[in-house]
């Protein structure tokens, strides 16, 4: 009888100890998920700010080739009645 009781102590505590560790590494797991879900929210963050930055980039090169455009057609309108007033 009391090699039954033993027994029983020894897996419960055995059991006990097993669910501690379990316990323990499931706290740590959840802890890293935590810090990951915070780092993929800075990743988020910055990718939208370094799209937005490219956007911005994109527009004024956009902008600066127009201008330019225009003033090649200028130029090239100038030339062209130039020359005619030449002929």
């Amino acid at each position: 009888m009391e090699n039954e009781y033993t027994i029983n102590i020894l897996f419960g505590a055995l059991s006990s100890l097993l669910l501690g560790i379990v316990a323990y590494f499931i706290k740590q797991l959840h802890t890293d998920f935590k810090s990951m879900e915070k780092d993929i929210s800075e990743v988020k963050t910055m990718a939208l700010v370094i799209k937005t930055e490219f956007k911005n980039s994109y527009d004024l090169i956009n902008q600066k080739v127009e201008y330019l455009e225009q003033r090649i057609n200028k130029i090239e309108l100038n030339l062209i009645k130039h020359s005619d007033n030449e002929k």
